[in-house]
């Protein structure tokens, strides 16, 4: 991976962060936090991984990002000014969760050794 697309990976991050929590008609994706942006070396695909704060929403932030990729797509090219715009792919980022869970498991075990110890 050259530097040039590290730092077009870490420009898409900054610009797609923005560009979802100013952007009134993606008034309702004010919730997602783009994680990562990663992008294939011939600049084909653009996966974006995000989170939201709210795990019910899940399935409904999926559909919205889906529908508005296109628009997405064009406001990005617009702000990166890249040669080549990548196709978008969004994908839901597991790993807070992943943590969240390993961190649950850990304080588990603790107090289960603090009792022993008692």
């Amino acid at each position: 991976m050259g530097i040039t697309l590290k730092r077009l990976e870490s420009l898409s991050l900054r610009e797609l962060s923005i560009l979802l929590t100013s952007d009134s008609r993606l008034e309702k994706l004010r919730n997602v936090n783009v994680t990562e942006v990663r992008i294939t070396n011939d600049l084909s695909f653009m996966t974006i991984y995000y989170t939201i704060f709210d795990d019910n929403k899940k399935p409904s932030t999926a559909a919205l990002l889906e529908e508005n990729k296109a628009y997405i797509r064009t406001k990005l090219a617009a702000k990166i000014k890249a040669r080549k715009m990548p196709n978008l792919i969004f994908t839901y980022d597991e790993a807070l969760a992943y943590g969240n869970h390993i961190n649950a498991l850990l304080q588990q075990e603790k107090k289960k050794f603090e009792n022993n110890n008692d």
